[in-house]
């Protein structure tokens, strides 16, 4: 029985008509416990006071990030849904899709004394990640990396981006039977 959450997250993944599929963590108490616990432990020790996560599956895995680490979460928004208040706005870099986000983050949900952390579920070009670096360091705070439960970032952005941590890589990952 697996137990770690890499072996977890990969009895858990599955290829959905091409599609790579990571939802059936989040319906399975014990796995999303792990993993949430894997994505945090590299960053234990960091005095982060912030997890950033976007939306959405960062939404959930961030927030639940957040409470392993006993500090707040801050959302990131796409698009144009209510998000009050004065915003930080980036748009990032093409991604794997080749489609460019709007992404925003409250201005007052970060200052000068924060160590944030983003953590989501995959990142792939690390497009998404570069904007919400910019966005933290423009409210002054300092940015300690991400955690991911798939990194497939190529040596290039990955340098761009300082700490990044998966819990595995997408070569770990069965092949996609489509």
């Amino acid at each position: 029985m697996p137990t770690t959450a890499r072996d977890l997250t990969l009895e858990h993944f599955r290829w959905i008509g091409g599609h790579a599929d990571v939802w059936a963590i989040f319906r399975d108490a014990k796995a999303l416990a792990a993993i949430v616990a894997g994505l945090v432990e590299p960053f234990r020790d960091e005095r982060i006071t912030a997890v950033c996560g976007i939306e959405s599956r960062g939404f959930l895995l961030g927030g639940a990030a957040a409470v392993e680490l006993g500090v707040g979460f801050v959302p990131v928004r796409k698009g144009e849904g209510v998000f009050p208040g004065d915003k930080v706005a980036r748009q990032s870099s093409p991604d794997y899709r080749r489609l460019r986000h709007t992404l925003r983050l409250q201005r007052s949900s970060l200052g000068s004394g924060d160590r944030v952390l983003l953590v989501d579920d995959w990142i792939e070009t690390g497009s998404q990640a570069a904007a919400v670096r910019s966005m933290v360091e423009e409210c002054g705070s300092t940015w300690m990396g991400c955690s991911v439960i798939v990194d497939q970032l190529t040596d290039a952005p990955k340098n761009a981006l300082g700490t990044v941590r998966g819990l595995l890589t997408a070569r770990d990952l069965p092949p996609c039977e489509s």
